[in-house]
């Protein structure tokens, strides 16, 4: 793909969530503070993941719902992932995600990329992965038992989960709205619930998982402790890696 060609199609898209590099040409990101912020939450949850399996996804198969302009199966097809599927309800991230694939030259057998609505989609038909990615999605749904439910049945291993939660005590869901308009929001539903952190555990637990709950605590390029952003800082935002197999007991 020409350089020409790559920056009319990068001009072509209204928003873009994710900052790409597609051969020297940057997508113009919706919020320039959010390029640091990924790449805080990859250290902070994806690579953990691929250091689970000895620092390679090679021979993986990974189901990332939600998938967005696919930045984190562009990630997981980078760290050697034999297959992504990326889901997502909206045409555009569909659009975006095999544009970005097609300028990073990732052979085309090695991911696809479904329009469709989660609820509505039989996952089975693509049968099973190693590993799911279920990131900024969660506070996104209604119907949290059923999306565990899809989930568990083609999931042979790792779940990954990052969401915004509520901050009550205990084990509930609490009900908000959000303006399905929003290119961050749900697609449909303008009722949504934030889940508790005991919730999640609870969630998948109930499906047979194991969960590690990650605190967002690394070293800067200056070996200073660092904080991720404030989400993440006050409980609001936790990230959870989950395994039907695989142990966890290091992870923290």
């Amino acid at each position: 793909m020409q350089d020409e060609e790559i920056k009319a199609r990068i001009a072509g898209f209204p928003h873009w969530h994710y900052q790409f590099d597609l051969k020297g040409n940057l997508t113009p990101i919706f919020k320039k503070t959010h390029v640091k912020r990924h790449a805080q939450r990859k250290k902070h949850f994806f690579d953990p993941l691929v250091g689970l399996f000895g620092g390679s996804l090679e021979g993986k198969r990974l189901l990332d719902l939600g998938c967005n302009a696919g930045f984190w199966s562009l990630c997981a097809a980078q760290a050697g992932c034999d297959y992504v599927l990326g889901i997502d309800g909206r045409k555009m991230h569909g659009d975006q995600a095999n544009f970005v694939f097609e300028a990073k030259e990732v052979e085309r057998d090695r991911y696809d990329f479904f329009l469709g609505d989660l609820f509505e989609t039989d996952l089975r038909r693509f049968g099973t992965f190693d590993v799911v990615l279920c990131l900024g999605l969660m506070y996104h749904v209604s119907k949290h038992v059923e999306l565990m439910e899809k989930i568990s049945e083609v999931n042979n291993d790792v779940l990954v989960i990052d969401t915004t939660l509520s901050v009550a005590e205990g084990s509930f869901l609490e009900l908000r709205r959000e303006d399905t308009k929003g290119f961050r929001t749900a697609v449909d539903r303008g009722l949504v619930m934030h889940p508790t952190k005991q919730a999640v555990r609870d969630l998948v637990e109930e499906f047979g998982y194991s969960v590690s709950v990650l605190e967002p605590l690394f070293r800067n390029e200056k070996g200073e402790l660092e904080w991720m952003g404030r989400g993440y800082r006050t409980g609001r935002r936790k990230a959870f890696v989950c395994a039907k197999k695989t142990d966890l007991s290091h992870l923290s």
